[in-house]
């Protein structure tokens, strides 16, 4: 049985970040080290442009999971911060859901550390309770191939779409003339050889 398609829109989207924290950072090998953080300050950038509501949690972080990854602190500093003092499966805290709930949305787009776990659990979780889920496949990382695909089938079987970034962004933008220069300053930032695309299309259209 296949999935029907469900288009993203961004106004009926919020993202969660979960468990994008210092320590758990140290775990992921599925991905190289720069372009996870890239891929992840990528979302996070993305959830700003398009102005989606955005929750940020963490898992005892007291502990060695550590603290939050600082660049995303910064970039939401007004975001609701969900502090959980040991539950592993984000959904088992009441106001990490009372977070979600309160933005009315009902398209979650979920990313963290690690896949099999910190993403799979609240996002079998969110389906179970209704919600439409997009996992953001790229910004999201764990230990080796092995652990990666095992969580990626048991979400997709359950209905989770499994996107990158880069697919997400351009889905919730629908149309290049909704603003080139903004969606073009966003791809700019996080991959390189598309800044060279846009640098040459600006060398062109500044001498008409």
């Amino acid at each position: 049985m296949t999935t029907p398609y469900k288009r993203l829109d961004k106004s009926q989207a919020a993202v969660l970040m979960v468990d994008h924290q210092a320590g758990l950072l140290s775990l992921v090998r599925d991905i190289d080290p720069d372009k996870f953080k890239n891929n992840v300050l990528a979302l996070g950038d993305l959830a700003k442009y398009f102005e989606l509501p955005t929750i940020l949690t963490t898992s005892f972080e007291d502990g060695p999971n550590g603290p939050l990854v600082p660049e995303l602190k910064e970039r939401f500093p007004d975001a609701p911060y969900i502090a959980r003092p040991g539950q592993i499966n984000a959904w088992d805290n009441e106001d990490f859901v009372k977070a979600i709930e309160a933005t009315g949305k009902k398209q979650l787009i979920i990313a963290g550390v690690v896949t099999e776990v910190c993403v799979a659990f609240p996002a079998l979780s969110a389906i179970e309770a209704g919600y439409d889920v997009f996992v953001v496949t790229d910004a999201s990382g764990t230990f080796n191939e092995i652990t990666r695909h095992s969580a990626w089938d048991r979400m997709s079987s359950a209905g989770a779409q499994l996107m990158t970034w880069f697919g997400l962004a351009c889905e919730l933008h629908r149309d290049w003339r909704n603003d080139v220069e903004g969606l073009g300053t966003l791809f700019s930032n996080h991959i390189p050889d598309y800044r060279n695309l846009i640098t040459s299309y600006n060398t062109l259209t500044s001498g008409k």
